[in-house]
């Protein structure tokens, strides 16, 4: 056994069997549902942390885009400057990326999951407080089979992620205008990232497309609360 596995695929897979033996119904994508909300409910924190730092760089636009031009010939000192002004306004550019970097792995752990499916040879993973399951029923609700792949659930989650993106963007230029460079890359992240999501899921098992969707839909019920929080008015 390898790291990858004792790390992520045995604790995964361990959890996903007990969550399922224990809800009634025995209902695997409702087993996968409630793993995935246990998993972002663990996550919330860093979730918090990347949602209000995207709010943070907002605001600053105007600034960095001022350090921008009083440097633009000068790439080294505008790098310096801009340095200097994160670590004034206490923001990290990059902890927008931490839950991402972080969920990466976790989604190939589900994925190795799903495709390594739940036979003889894979029960062998099971933690000795586990019981055996028997014979896993894959289906979601008793209509589609998690197992195979879902073009349904692929698009379903494109369109979700396209909300997320148009939601943190509505948000962002309402609070700061941004610079034209930033905006474009933004417009292009908005309709790139949910077509390359779709692309993704297009073949792989339809459970990590449902992992994928719950997860989304997480976070933009995460952004609408903490940056409605953010933006109502102090008494």
């Amino acid at each position: 056994m390898n790291i990858f596995d004792i790390a992520l695929y045995q604790p995964l897979f361990n959890a996903l069997i007990l969550t399922y033996l224990y809800l009634p119904g025995r209902d695997f994508g409702i087993a996968v549902i409630v793993l995935t909300v246990l998993i972002k409910l663990v996550l919330y924190p860093l979730g918090v942390q990347a949602i209000r730092s995207q709010k943070g760089l907002a605001q600053l636009q105007p600034k960095m885009k001022e350090i921008q031009e009083k440097f633009k010939n000068d790439k080294e000192q505008q790098s310096k400057a801009m340095m200097e002004f994160y670590k004034k306004e206490k923001i990290n550019p990059f902890s927008g990326c931490l839950p991402l970097v972080i969920q990466l792995p976790i989604l190939i752990g589900l994925y190795q999951v799903f495709w390594k499916g739940f036979g003889e040879a894979q029960l062998r993973f099971l933690y000795s407080f586990v019981p055996n399951p028997g014979q896993i029923n894959t289906t979601f609700l008793g209509i589609m089979d998690l197992a195979q792949a879902s073009i349904i659930l692929a698009v379903l989650t494109g369109i979700a992620q396209f909300f997320q993106g148009k939601m943190m963007e509505t948000k962002q230029k309402s609070s700061a205008g941004s610079s034209g460079m930033s905006q474009m890359m933004q417009k292009q992240m908005i309709y790139f990232l949910p077509i390359f999501t779709v692309f993704i899921l297009w073949k792989l098992p339809a459970a990590v497309a449902l992992y994928w969707l719950t997860t989304t839909l997480f976070t933009i019920a995460q952004q609408y609360i903490i940056l409605k929080k953010h933006d109502s008015p102090r008494i």
